[in-house]
Protein backbone atom coordinates (compact mmCIF):
# COMPACT_ATOMS: atom_id res chain seq x y z
CA UNK A 1 0.00 0.00 0.00
CA UNK A 2 1.44 3.86 -0.66
CA UNK A 3 1.81 5.98 1.55
CA UNK A 4 0.66 9.56 1.92
CA UNK A 5 2.67 12.23 0.76
CA UNK A 6 2.99 13.24 4.23
CA UNK A 7 3.78 10.20 5.55
CA UNK A 8 6.76 9.81 2.77
CA UNK A 9 7.50 13.18 3.27
CA UNK A 10 8.22 12.53 6.83
CA UNK A 11 9.87 9.19 6.67
CA UNK A 12 12.45 10.64 3.90
CA UNK A 13 12.97 13.73 6.27
CA UNK A 14 14.16 11.37 8.90
CA UNK A 15 17.08 10.13 7.09
CA UNK A 16 20.38 11.12 7.39
CA UNK A 17 21.62 13.87 5.14
CA UNK A 18 23.62 11.44 2.91
CA UNK A 19 20.92 9.10 2.48
CA UNK A 20 18.40 12.58 1.45
CA UNK A 21 21.35 13.87 -1.02
CA UNK A 22 21.52 10.01 -2.55
CA UNK A 23 17.56 9.85 -2.72
CA UNK A 24 17.56 13.27 -4.27
CA UNK A 25 19.81 12.36 -6.92
CA UNK A 26 17.93 9.30 -7.86
CA UNK A 27 14.73 10.83 -8.19
CA UNK A 28 15.98 14.32 -10.18
CA UNK A 29 17.58 11.35 -12.22
CA UNK A 30 13.95 9.26 -12.64
CA UNK A 31 12.78 12.87 -14.25
CA UNK A 32 14.90 12.36 -17.25
CA UNK A 33 17.27 15.35 -16.75
CA UNK A 34 18.86 16.66 -19.93
CA UNK A 35 22.62 15.38 -19.47
CA UNK A 36 23.68 17.44 -22.64
CA UNK A 37 21.99 20.48 -21.53
CA UNK A 38 23.52 20.15 -18.22
CA UNK A 39 26.87 19.24 -19.39
CA UNK A 40 26.85 22.58 -21.64
CA UNK A 41 25.66 24.38 -18.48
CA UNK A 42 28.71 23.14 -16.86
CA UNK A 43 31.18 24.08 -19.97
CA UNK A 44 29.81 27.47 -19.37
CA UNK A 45 30.07 28.06 -16.10
CA UNK A 46 33.75 26.80 -15.59
CA UNK A 47 34.39 28.93 -19.16
CA UNK A 48 32.73 31.64 -17.25
CA UNK A 49 34.57 31.28 -14.17
CA UNK A 50 37.93 31.02 -15.87
CA UNK A 51 37.45 34.46 -17.91
CA UNK A 52 36.70 36.10 -14.02
CA UNK A 53 39.92 34.03 -12.88
CA UNK A 54 42.06 35.80 -15.86
CA UNK A 55 40.81 38.90 -15.61
CA UNK A 56 39.34 39.14 -18.63
CA UNK A 57 35.49 39.61 -17.39
CA UNK A 58 35.08 41.03 -14.16
CA UNK A 59 31.78 40.48 -12.26
CA UNK A 60 28.92 42.87 -11.60
CA UNK A 61 27.19 42.59 -8.22
CA UNK A 62 23.47 42.33 -8.71
CA UNK A 63 22.90 45.88 -7.33
CA UNK A 64 25.19 47.55 -9.50
CA UNK A 65 23.35 45.48 -12.62
CA UNK A 66 19.91 47.03 -11.67
CA UNK A 67 21.67 50.58 -11.13
CA UNK A 68 22.41 50.22 -14.52
CA UNK A 69 19.25 48.94 -16.07
CA UNK A 70 17.35 51.85 -14.35
CA UNK A 71 19.65 54.60 -15.86
CA UNK A 72 19.55 53.78 -19.36
CA UNK A 73 16.18 52.45 -19.28
CA UNK A 74 14.85 55.49 -17.10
Amino acid sequence: MALPIEALEAEVLRLPTVERARLLDRIVASLGADKARDEAWDELAASRDAEIESGAAVPVSGPEVIARLRSELL
